[in-house]
């Protein structure tokens, strides 16, 4: 019996594996949706330039990693009319 199940578990999981591909494949392609429509959204010159010359892999990379700057550098404060500074 252990034999047995040696020998088809690398068949079952296999199996198993091209199942989830098979339920995967619409859910990332919708995923994929979400994010071109936001990335068109926020998306600066630069960007837009790049997907134009090398396409959208690139564009979102370069997105992406925009996105991860701004996160990690301080905000400057807005200063508002002339006597913004003073309290």
């Amino acid at each position: 019996m252990a034999g047995l199940l040696v020998v088809f578990f690398p068949f079952l999981l296999l199996g198993f594996m091209i199942l989830m591909e098979r339920v995967e494949g619409p859910l990332r392609t919708v995923a994929m949706e979400d994010r071109v429509e936001e990335f068109l959204d926020e998306a600066g010159p630069k960007e837009i330039d790049t997907f134009v010359r090398d396409g959208l892999p690139a564009a979102l990379n370069e997105h992406d990693e925009r996105r991860k700057l701004s996160r990690l550098l301080p905000r400057r404060p807005i200063r508002r009319g002339r006597h913004a500074s003073q309290p």
